[in-house]
C-alpha cells in the first residue's frame, strides 16, 4: 500500500524568524518528520505550496484536487492550514469519490519543538490506510467526516459539528 503526501503549507510547516518574531515558510518538514517515525510506509511527499491557508484561493484548491485526482494511489495524505481545511476538504469531497483522503494540520508549527503536528500526522497516515473512500479531517487524535467538524476558535480543538 502505498500512501501519497501533498503538502500545502500552514501552520505545519512554519518557522520562526527570531530577528523579527513572525512565522515564514521554508520547506517542509514531512521527510524529516516520517524518518524521525522510523515509517516503513511507501510514501510519496509531494509539496504543492506552502502558503497560509487563510491565503488559498480557488485555483488553489483546485489544484489540490487536480494533483490528487490524477495520482495513482488510492490513500491520500494533505497537510494543510487549520483555518480553512474544511473549505477544502468540501471541495474534494465534491469532485473525488474513488480515494481516502485525509487532510491534517497543526495549531503549533513542527519546528517549535511542542507541535501537535506529529502526532497529527501519525494519526492521519494510520487513517488512510484504514478508513474507506472518502474526505476526512484527522486533528487532536480523531477522524472526523468532512460534513461533520469544525475548528473551535476559542478552545483550538477540531470537534463534531
Amino acid at each position: 500500500m502505498s500512501i501519497r503526501i501533498f503538502i500545502t503549507g500552514g501552520t505545519f510547516d512554519k518557522e520562526y524568524n527570531e530577528l523579527n518574531g513572525e512565522l515564514f515558510f521554508k520547506e517542509t518538514h514531512l521527510p524529516e518528520m516520517l524518518q524521525r517515525a522510523r515509517s516503513t510506509l511507501d510514501t510519496t511527499v509531494r509539496t504543492l505550496m506552502m502558503i497560509d491557508s487563510l491565503l488559498m484561493t480557488d485555483e488553489d484548491r483546485e489544484l489540490i484536487c487536480h494533483q490528487v485526482r490524477n495520482s495513482p494511489e488510492e490513500k491520500i495524505v494533505i497537510t494543510h492550514g487549520t483555518d480553512t481545511m474544511t473549505i477544502t476538504a468540501k471541495v474534494l469531497a465534491e469532485k473525488i469519490k474513488d480515494k481516502t483522503i485525509v487532510i491534517t494540520g497543526a495549531m503549533i508549527p513542527y519546528k517549535f519543538g511542542s507541535s501537535d503536528g506529529f502526532f497529527n500526522l501519525g494519526g492521519a497516515m494510520a487513517f488512510a490506510q484504514t478508513l474507506p473512500h472518502g474526505v476526512y479531517i484527522c486533528m487532536n487524535g480523531r477522524y472526523f467526516n468532512w460534513d461533520n467538524v469544525r475548528k473551535n476558535k476559542r478552545t483550538g480543538i477540531f470537534e463534531e459539528l
